[in-house]
């Protein structure tokens, strides 16, 4: 699982023990590493490695900013100095986690020493002063269950955040012309959310082909092997080699441009001028980390990325169209593409082969394995962006062609109103892992609406309390 460095500042005020908050800060410390938590502390800072001083804040940011860290966790070792934590937090303008160790029973002289969760009343009110988003976790023990639970949570949202505000996406040729729906507004991302497009046209991607098929032989006969190692291959030699060529060139254009994700033309100029579809070579960039959607949907790219990075970059998600209704599961619903899906969704060796409804070779068909799903979509218009999120079960269904999936959601006739409706299409991202309390919690700090199509917003806020 990927690595999320945290800043560690545990904060404590003066009128309340020292000495206990010392203790707690250590315990804290003892317990993240328990947990593999990778983080920066401050007992450099000064002797009792506790932040209430409004002179060490300056050095404890520069520190943090040094190493580089992806958000900042104050630890309430008693009540906590609030202000410190909001100029810190809102300086380094990274994800912030809140949590004080529950208070022990007043002791036989009614004496209380930390007041830890009376502390996180205080800096909650705060930071929204200084507009300061932030994740709280339930004022519990370290040794509770929604400690960790909520530790790993709050990773996976600093991840979906890094990620999203450093993303660069390569555009390889502009949107079909019929394909309206995923025209998006380059200018605003970049305002909006530093979402960065990276254009190139079709002669560039197919000059980086031919350089690839002259220069790299070694690197071709590797991804052929694999090819072979892991799809029924059928189509000719020939195609297959091209298949392998798009895929070596592709990568190479994105670590060229500096980009984590890509979306491509696909048809149907692409295949009259490299004579097969993209799907494929798709599928294994797919399955490398490098998500590729199609038909240069911008939003679905997003999308792709923001699902991994919730689920810690350690499960793949696939790209694909919501299509026809189950026959006979009024709930149901076919999610399929072409073919572009990575292999590790596949219940099933998938097959190289021909799509459904074009003539050129290099799609790939499986079907996607069924249980618990999380599907998205990160869209806008006129201005306006949201991030559409639930929760979903694959079930059986009719055979079809390309990459597919039957699912199960709670009410689909409610759904199918939100995608026509919008701002949404008929394209979305799935991923075998339930990562809608993740991505829920990252939506505060992407300036992003989050949209649910099924009503479960207080079962998602139940689960993010400790609940």
């Amino acid at each position: 699982m990927k690595k999320i460095r945290i800043g560690f500042a545990p904060t404590r005020r003066s009128i309340f023990s020292a000495p206990d908050a010392i203790k707690y800060a250590d315990l804290t410390r003892k317990r993240l590493r328990e947990l593999n938590v990778e983080f920066v502390d401050i007992t450099d800072i000064n002797e009792e490695g506790l932040f209430y001083d409004e002179a060490d804040r300056e050095k404890i940011e520069e520190k943090f900013r040094k190493e580089n860290v992806k958000g900042v966790f104050f630890p309430h070792t008693n009540f906590g100095t609030e202000y410190v934590c909001a100029r810190l937090a809102r300086d380094l303008n990274v994800p912030v986690l809140l949590w004080g160790p529950r208070d022990e029973r007043p002791d036989e002289n009614g004496i209380r020493l930390r007041d830890s969760q009376c502390g996180l009343f205080a800096t909650g009110k705060v930071l929204r002063r200084f507009q300061v988003p932030f994740t709280y976790m339930n004022n519990c023990r370290l040794e509770d269950p929604e400690f960790e639970r909520g530790l790993m949570d709050f990773l996976a949202v600093c991840n979906v955040v890094d990620v999203f505000r450093h993303t660069r996406i390569l555009q390889i040729a502009p949107r079909p012309f019929d394909f309206w729906s995923t025209m998006c507004n380059e200018g605003e991302l970049l305002e909006k959310f530093n979402i960065q497009l990276s254009p190139i046209p079709m002669p560039e991607l197919t000059a980086q082909m031919k350089e690839v098929k002259d220069k790299e032989p070694d690197e071709i006969k590797q991804v052929l092997d694999y090819c072979r190692s892991h799809y029924c291959i059928k189509v000719r030699p020939k195609e297959l080699e091209q298949v392998a060529i798009l895929k070596i060139a592709m990568r190479k254009l994105a670590d060229k441009y500096g980009c984590n994700a890509a979306a491509i033309q696909c048809w149907n100029a692409l295949q009259d001028e490299i004579g097969i579809m993209p799907c494929a070579a798709n599928s294994l960039l797919d399955e490398e980390g490098l998500p590729v959607v199609c038909e240069t949907d911008i939003h679905g790219a997003i999308t792709s990325l923001l699902v991994e990075a919730a689920a810690m970059d350690d499960t793949r998600s696939f790209f694909a169209d919501w299509t026809v209704r189950h026959p006979d599961n009024e709930n149901g619903e076919l999610l399929q593409h072409c073919g572009p899906w990575p292999i590790s969704v596949a219940q099933e060796k998938p097959t190289i082969g021909y799509p459904l409804a074009f003539d050129h070779p290099g799609a790939v068909e499986a079907k996607a394995k069924l249980g618990d799903m999380t599907i998205a979509r990160f869209d806008g218009d006129n201005g306006e962006y949201s991030l559409l999120l639930g929760n979903a079960k694959g079930i059986e269904g009719p055979y079809t062609k390309g990459t597919y999936v039957w699912i199960e959601v709670e009410n689909l006739k409610r759904l199918e109103a939100k995608l026509v409706e919008g701002p949404y299409i008929h394209h979305c991202v799935g991923i075998h892992k339930d990562v809608v309390p993740v991505l829920y919690e990252s939506c505060k700090y992407l300036g992003v609406t989050p949209d649910f199509y099924d009503p479960i917003e207080e079962n998602v806020k139940a689960y993010l309390r400790g609940e």
